[in-house]
């Protein structure tokens, strides 16, 4: 493939001395990388790569034969420093993630930090994004909508994770793993409240699947698949506020005193009331103490 001249100055010699590229690469299907991309990937002097095996691949299905450097999750500090001593000898760097735009729950977003605080020059070669295409896909509103990347593991992280977005009043696009997503998605449903949603698996590629509804017709109708594989994009809708449902604050209040009547306990009984009312479960969870109940 050989350079081609364009308005953007594609020919090797009109491209600037020390610039960092970053790339957006194809989530699945190879037809989506763009002209740009292929251009900038063929006249760059190195390319910065997650998995230089995986980039290699990509390269390779395009024709492309180029030197490459790791610069993945555990060694982006360090790279950094020595990518950036590249671009300040004049060296073009292209940043490549092994899929979507780096940086975005992807390795990049440290070495794009260094090169801004250095002064270095860099540009972005926009693409292909796993979030903002099931965004897209999902048929819920895209006016206002919030990133929430991977939902953490355990610990303050997450607490502060499902309080920083539970209170959002937009759409939240995640991502999660396929072996946690049916627990993730319950524990979402107990705290937040019943939400509709979309789930978006394998995007591009050709078992691609979408499955949208209210968060337990989701959840049971991945009870119903023998496994869940690939990559996994949720999109889900925001909370009710308060009373949304058609419940103040006394309706709620009386509806729990007759949940904990029945012999539920407190947590249990909040849960369901959130479940009812569309309110959160950490409101309902108060209301129900002792104190809100004199």
């Amino acid at each position: 493939m050989k350079p081609q001249d364009g308005h953007d100055g594609a020919a090797r010699e009109d491209w600037p001395a020390g610039m960092l590229y970053i790339v957006a690469t194809p989530i699945g299907n190879l037809q989506d990388i763009t002209l740009r991309a292929l251009r900038v990937l063929e006249n760059v002097d190195i390319v910065a790569a997650e998995d230089t095996r995986h980039t290699g691949l990509l390269l390779k299905s395009f024709g492309l034969k180029k030197a490459m450097i790791s610069c993945f999750a555990h060694n982006e500090e360090k790279q950094s420093l020595r990518i950036l001593e590249m671009l300040k000898e004049g060296k073009s760097v292209a940043l490549v993630s092994d899929a979507g735009t780096p940086g975005i729950s992807d390795p990049g977003s440290r070495l794009v930090r260094q090169a801004v605080m250095a002064g270095v020059k860099l540009t972005v070669i926009p693409g292909p994004c796993a979030g903002i295409a099931a965004l897209a896909a999902s048929g819920l509103d895209t006016d206002a909508f919030a990133f929430g990347g991977f939902l953490p593991r355990s610990g303050k992280e997450k607490k502060d994770w499902l309080e920083r977005f539970g209170s959002f009043r937009g759409t939240l696009v995640f991502y999660e793993s396929p072996h946690r997503l049916q627990a993730t998605l319950s524990l979402l449903r107990d705290i937040w409240g019943e939400r509709y949603c979309c789930i978006a698996r394998e995007l591009t590629k050709r078992y691609e699947t979408f499955i949208r509804g209210r968060l337990t017709e989701v959840l049971d109708e991945l009870a119903r698949l023998e496994s869940i594989k690939g990559e996994i994009v949720v999109v889900m809708e925001a909370g009710p506020i308060e009373g949304a449902h058609g419940f103040s604050r006394e309706e709620a209040q009386e509806l729990g005193r007759l949940l904990l009547a029945g012999g539920l306990h407190r947590k249990e009984a909040s849960r369901k009331l959130a479940r009812i009312t569309g309110m959160p479960a950490k409101t309902c969870y108060a209301m129900l103490t002792p104190e809100s109940r004199d």
